[in-house]
């Protein structure tokens, strides 16, 4: 079986396994402390169960890597498996239908194959290194806007910080906050929304790999708030800051970051 087939598979016996959980209280109940060094949620838990067990027995992966369990040694597979079992766990906790389960596989270095199912929706985008992206089977492209005037933008920063984002915020046309990470950065790779921006530093690998990868193979581009290359290290404890555009839009959104922080 294809891995993505395999992704799949998962995708829909953590589906079936949470349907009666999402906005239940139980769901947020702590039952643990996640290697990432925040508490895990029971709903989380579930999840990333079911997807362990799962790439233990068919052998799909050399190591995995979860916000949860952390780097863990995988019997006789290929490559490591990037995996967010619950991206988005409070609109989970909450009911409110936008959250996903995430998972990338990287292989001598390179983020390989995508994965991510949009839970609630049953709609699932996937890519494919140097192939392209899709969603339910059918090719996507990233927007072609190309004016921060005309721009759709999920903007996060820090709370406690909110003025790291006022001047891209005043200067774009929609300002979105999804709660999603991977999610919304496979929907920059849909056209959905134009740009994705995370100031919070706090963006972990297990959060962006699978989005990244289909942000890029639909025509994307990602950086770091630097305009560097973003390397992750595969330690769930940390973060970074991160931009993802349409391609189009990426100097002016870097430029517009940097004018700011200057002033």
């Amino acid at each position: 079986m294809h891995f993505l087939d395999s992704c799949a598979v998962m995708a829909d016996k953590v589906e079936e396994a949470i349907s009666g959980l999402t906005g239940d209280p139980r769901a947020g109940a702590f039952v643990g402390m996640g290697a990432d060094g925040t508490p895990t949620k029971y709903i989380d838990k579930v999840a990333e169960d079911i997807i362990f067990d799962y790439l233990r027995e068919n052998a799909l992966c050399s190591g995995a890597i979860s916000e949860e369990a952390g780097r863990c040694e995988m019997p006789d597979g290929e490559g490591t498996v990037i995996v967010d079992p619950i991206d988005g766990t409070s609109n989970a906790i909450r009911g409110i239908p936008y959250y996903a389960l995430s998972i990338a596989r990287e292989i001598d270095g390179h983020l390989e194959e995508a994965f991510i199912r949009d839970l609630p929706h049953h709609e699932t985008f996937t890519a494919l290194r140097g192939r392209g992206a899709w969603v339910n089977g059918r090719p996507v492209h990233v927007s072609e806007t190309r004016s921060l005037e005309e721009a759709t933008v999920s903007l996060y920063g820090r709370r406690y910080q909110p003025e790291s984002v006022l001047g891209l915020g005043k200067k774009i046309r929609r300002w979105r906050l999804l709660g999603a990470s991977a999610l919304e950065l496979a929907y920059v790779g849909a056209g959905r929304i134009d740009a994705f921006v995370d100031l919070r530093g706090s963006l972990r690998v297990t959060d962006a790999a699978a989005g990244m990868l289909i942000c890029r193979e639909a025509g994307g581009m990602i950086s770091g708030t630097d305009n560097e290359e973003i390397r992750y290290s595969g330690d769930v404890r940390e973060g970074a800051r991160l931009v993802a555009t349409n391609g189009l839009l990426h100097t002016d959104v870097i430029s517009t970051l940097e004018a700011f922080h200057e002033n």
